[in-house]
């Protein structure tokens, strides 16, 4: 199974470089990285980014914490296009579960996001639509010591047994070699940054011998100038 790659970004020129980039399926953000962008007009950005995308899925996420709130935003960001998904949060920060808001936007496309335990992962597809994604957050999973295939296992099992048709997204990659993970595993998706997109296609099945030269020689240059 190939795993669709994503771009997890928020300046318009790392979203522009892959926007016509065939081995790059998608698009996603969060406020974060916006916020990290410079990011304070978020309707004028969104309109760039989707001038930039074509078709591409892009998906962007409410900013409220009420649901009320976030069910007016969630509307409002679905209409700035056909290819967006809009970014719910498993919960609210007060822990409020999310699944009711799911159940009144079923007329628009969902990526459920900030997912780490078995249960929410699991609990999740039971409400989601077959266009919709599941956004488990990996990397921060696996950051407290779990290893990708338990923070996995249990919504890619249910995912599998149950037929639900939910896409599974890998969020938070740390490392290339997730990307090779995600494809073993049979992960729908992953979100990779810009750099580990670059990396990913630089090095992909690159001679393990001429990599070792070209670090030999990238050592000797950096080492010029430090006296001994």
């Amino acid at each position: 199974m190939v795993t669709d790659i994503f771009c997890d970004a928020a300046t318009l020129a790392d979203i522009e470089q892959y926007g016509d980039d065939p081995s790059v399926q998608g698009f996603t953000t969060n406020p974060s990285l916006m916020r990290k962008a410079g990011i304070t007009d978020y309707r004028e950005f969104a309109k760039q980014v989707l001038k930039r995308v074509g078709n591409k899925p892009v998906s962007f996420e409410v900013l409220a914490d009420d649901f009320p709130t976030m069910e007016s935003q969630a509307r409002e960001i679905a209409s700035w296009g056909p290819n967006v998904w809009v970014k719910i949060p498993i919960t609210n920060t007060n822990a409020d579960p999310s699944i009711w808001l799911i159940q009144q936007l079923g007329d628009i496309k969902i990526n459920l996001t900030a997912v780490m335990t078995p249960f929410q992962g699991t609990y999740a597809l039971d409400f989601l639509k077959a266009d919709d994604i599941l956004s488990i957050f990996v990397g921060r999973i696996t950051d407290t010591g779990v290893s990708p295939v338990q923070a996995l296992a249990p919504a890619l099992g249910y995912q599998k047994h149950s037929g639900k048709k939910a896409r599974i997204l890998w969020a938070s990659a740390r490392e290339v070699y997730n990307y090779y993970q995600a494809e073993q595993l049979e992960v729908d998706i992953i979100t990779l940054t810009p750099d580990l997109i670059a990396k990913q296609k630089a090095l992909r099945n690159k001679d393990l011998d001429i990599y070792s030269l070209e670090t030999v020689r990238m050592f000797f240059k950096d080492g010029q100038g430090i006296t001994l």
